[in-house]
């Protein structure tokens, strides 16, 4: 089982502060993590997940109905679940992520949006993160998925791969083949020259892509890009045909 192997991380960070701006009318009068798919919150698929896969520790970061979110949260045993609260103001990101890291622990860590699903495929992809990072050359390994092989997904890509799995962004008025699924492997390193208050965490990407240490691996499987209040539906149609 997942939960038995050394090799996976044991604390995790879901992202999940967020306004839901392009889920409206959804998001009205509830946070998008508790949108639900097939009967069941975006979070509590992506919490399933990192227990799944071992995770013992998972912080939380809340602003958009934060008591909502709290309540619903508040009887999940596995994994344990800490809130990080951002109800006085958004810190982004990337500044969520380094708030959060008192809770998150000294070692290399999962982190997921809320809202980040996927179909997966004969390894869990949560568990085939893990087993490719290397802390020697990585800052972060970022879970990336074919942006033609992506449901819901109708932008212009966020990356290109080479060959050794390291991440180059996409040029500007540029396609790109891979878009990034919202989950990762970071090491706390990569927080060593974070900057104070809000900042996204695409802006250590950079910093990590420009010393060579931002890498990927492709998602075996299907990212669902729930992204839209329209994208619920195609996402349910998809579980149900892949568990049929």
């Amino acid at each position: 089982m997942a939960a038995d192997n050394p090799a996976l991380p044991k604390t995790a960070m879901v992202l999940a502060a967020g306004l839901g701006t392009r889920m409206r009318n959804l998001t009205e009068t509830q946070p998008k993590p508790l949108v639900k798919v097939l009967g069941k919150a975006l979070i509590d698929h992506v919490i399933d997940r990192l227990a799944q896969a071992g995770v013992e520790t998972a912080a939380v970061n809340i602003h958009h109905f934060a008591d909502a979110l709290e309540a619903h949260l508040k009887d999940r045993k596995h994994p344990r679940i800490v809130l990080s609260d951002e109800r006085a103001g958004l810190l982004g990101t990337g500044g969520g992520i380094a708030r959060a890291l008192r809770l998150i622990g000294a070692g290399p860590f999962f982190i997921v949006n809320a809202d980040s699903i996927w179909l997966e495929g004969v390894v869990p992809n949560l568990t085939r993160l893990a087993l490719a990072f290397d802390e020697a050359r990585m800052d972060a390994l970022l879970l990336v998925a074919a942006t033609a092989n992506s449901l819901g997904y109708d932008g212009r890509g966020d990356f290109n791969l080479d060959a050794e799995g390291r991440l180059q962004s996409r040029a500007e008025q540029q396609m790109a083949p891979f878009v990034y699924t919202g989950a990762a492997l970071l090491s706390p390193r990569l927080f060593a020259d974070a900057p104070a208050g809000a900042f996204p965490l695409t802006r250590l990407f950079q910093t990590a892509q420009q010393a060579g240490r931002l890498h990927g691996l492709r998602l075996e499987g299907t990212f669902l890009h729930v992204g839209t209040p329209e994208a619920v539906a195609a996402a349910e149609q998809a579980i149900r045909r892949a568990t049929a």
